[in-house]
């Protein structure tokens, strides 16, 4: 017989418990983190996959090997054109932003 765990929560509902719902401050802080953790493991993961190192990539990118780890870890906010320095001379790529209300 299954019994249903009432301590279970997705995610969504976990941080509106512990952070409030979209639009409070606490909240907004954890999404822009998040969004930054998130924007710097992806940027790490494709230079792994492209098989790069930071100074590879920083070289191609005309900045330093020290920004592109701060970048990568979180220490550094990149600007959207730097990002897009990044993936186009970079990676070889090409960056897609989106918005969605």
């Amino acid at each position: 017989m299954n019994k249903k765990n009432n301590n279970l929560m997705t995610l969504s509902e976990f941080k509106d418990k512990h952070y409030g719902k979209r639009g409070a401050s606490k909240r907004e802080e954890l999404e822009a983190g998040y969004n930054q953790f998130k924007l710097g493991a992806l940027i790490h993961e494709a230079r792994l996959e492209k098989g790069m190192t930071q100074e590879q990539l920083a070289e191609k990118c005309g900045t330093t090997k020290s920004y592109i780890s701060r970048i990568e870890n979180n220490i550094k906010e990149v600007r959207i054109s730097t990002l897009q320095k990044i993936v186009e001379l970079g990676f070889g790529g090409q960056l897609h932003l989106s918005i969605k209300l």
